[in-house]
This record gives C-alpha cells, sequence and structure tokens, in this order.
C-alpha cells in the first residue's frame, strides 16, 4: 500500500481472518485469497469475505464490496464502511476513474512484448456452464491491455508473466480475454483447458494426470494495483501475491494446496 495515513495506519487492527492493508472510517481494503469466494454460498461464518469482514466490523456495522475478484483469484478488494462512500467509490468504478492492474501467468510466450485484446463477451450458449462467456460479436465491448514482463520456462513448460491492464470490467474477462490469444492462464479450469475440467473440479473427479496438466491449484491471477482520487485526495494500493504465485515464478516446486469446490455446480440443465 502507498501514502497511508499516520491515523489510520496507527489505529488499524489486526485480525487473523483477514489480511487488511489499510482502514479508515470509510474505507477498508484487504488482500484476498485464494479459494475464497467475495458473497457466501453456505452458513459457515468464515466461508466467505464478506462474513470474515462482517466478523471484524461487527453484524451491525456497513460493509459493501465496492469491486469483487473471482474465488481463485487474489489480491485488493474495496470494502466501503459507510453508504456515502459506497456510492462514490461505485460511481468511480463505473465510470472507468480506477486504475486497474493484474499480474497473470500465462501458458506460452506471446510474439509482442505488449498488446491490446479488443473483443466483446457475451454468455456462452453452447457451453455446459451457466456461468461461462466467451468472445462473441455481439457481446459487451470489452478491452484489455497487456504488457509481458518475463518470459520463462519450467519443466512443466514454457510460461509467462503478464502485468494487466483491463479497461472494461466483464465478468471472466482477463480470463477469456488471454486465453482468447492463446495464452491461458495457468490453473484456469473454466477457459485454460477443455471445459470438463470444470466440472470435474466441481463433482471431484480430477485424476493426478488432471491436476498435473492444470500445474496449479487455483488460477495464477492477482489483482496487484488499485489507485482513484476521491474526496480530493489520491489513493494508491499494491498487494503482494501469495507464495504459491511467487514461488512458481522462482521456478520452486509446485504444491498442490486443498480447493473447496462450490456447492450447486453452477451447469445448464440438459434438455428434454
Amino acid at each position: 500500500m502507498v501514502a497511508t495515513p499516520k491515523s489510520a495506519r496507527g489505529s488499524m487492527k489486526v485480525d487473523p481472518r483477514l489480511d487488511i492493508l489499510f482502514e479508515d472510517d470509510d474505507l477498508l481494503v484487504v488482500n484476498k485469497p485464494a479459494d475464497l469466494v467475495c458473497h457466501p454460498t453456505k452458513g459457515d461464518e468464515y466461508s466467505s469475505l464478506i462474513s470474515r469482514i462482517r466478523l471484524h466490523l461487527g453484524n451491525e456495522a456497513p460493509a459493501h464490496l465496492v469491486n469483487r475478484i473471482d474465488r481463485e483469484t487474489t489480491g485488493l478488494v474495496l470494502v466501503a464502511k459507510t453508504e456515502m462512500s459506497n456510492r462514490q467509490l461505485r460511481i468511480l468504478f463505473q465510470d472507468r476513474r480506477v486504475e486497474k492492474e493484474y499480474q497473470a501467468i500465462v501458458h506460452g510466450h506471446p510474439a509482442e512484448d505488449q498488446g491490446l485484446i479488443d473483443a466483446a463477451l457475451g454468455s456462452d450458449v453452447k457451453s455446459t456452464v451457466t456461468i461461462r462467456d466467451c468472445v462473441r460479436p455481439d457481446g459487451a465491448s470489452s478491452q484489455t491491455e497487456y504488457v509481458v514482463e518475463r518470459r520463462f520456462e519450467r519443466s512443466e513448460g514454457a510460461f509467462s508473466l503478464l502485468r494487466v491492464r483491463p479497461a472494461t470490467g466483464r465478468k471472466h474477462q482477463i480470463r477469456i480475454h488471454l486465453g482468447h490469444i492463446g495464452h491461458p492462464i495457468v490453473g484456469d479450469k473454466l477457459y485454460g483447458l477443455e471445459e470438463r475440467f470444470y466440472l470435474d473440479f466441481i463433482y471431484d473427479r480430477l485424476t493426478s494426470e488432471d491436476w498435473s496438466r492444470l500445474i496449479l491449484s487455483n488460477q495464477a491471477l492477482h489483482a496487484e494495483v488499485l489507485k482513484f482520487v476521491w474526496q480530493g485526495r489520491a489513493y494508491s494500493f499494491k498487494a503482494d501475491p501469495d507464495p504459491v504465485f511467487s514461488g512458481f515464478l522462482a521456478g520452486e516446486p509446485v504444491i498442490r494446496t486443498a480447493t473447496v469446490r462450490p456447492m450447486k455446480p453452477p451447469c445448464k440443465l440438459p434438455q428434454e
């Protein structure tokens, strides 16, 4: 995190349930771990980010997730602690006045050092997975900029570390766009390999060979940077990736972590 007020830093509480990077009267910023949904899917009070935040703030205190990231994605999530801050910060995101940067580890080596992916996104009507989107000409306008920060090789194959800046905020945008140009994110079960990997993950059917092809237990996507100007002040937050992500870059052996499957598979029912 950059330029944290001393008052906020001094009063910030330590909570083992959350990696808190910043907190004041209006705003809470956390570094979300992998395998944690933003909103609850079951009754366990620790099963979602928002439920842990409510435990931290108190169940009666307002808590609004201004932005959300996928369950397996790590990184920055902003939480508004008042109704006013929630409205104002959401407008910033909607008006694209928030600078967002992600780190992604992808398969292969992109031919160019940087690029702009301009491809409309919409629902994948051919997929058996309800939540799956795809590139389609009649979809919503979507743009993702990327820069290759490093190309490297491991025993598992060739990989690249990308810095990614999404200009728009469509569902699964970065994952779909990078897969669309032939460089899917390592560990992505829905857009990285065949679709059946996601279904087999949900139904606990992935074999040792499947996990070897996925390489990582969770997709290697990290929401690293958020920058914006709000109430006359410039905010800049940065979160370090987790040890699995960093270790993969450093050439360390892959240690597969436990994963949590969705309670209800988001799949389309077969037509009768």
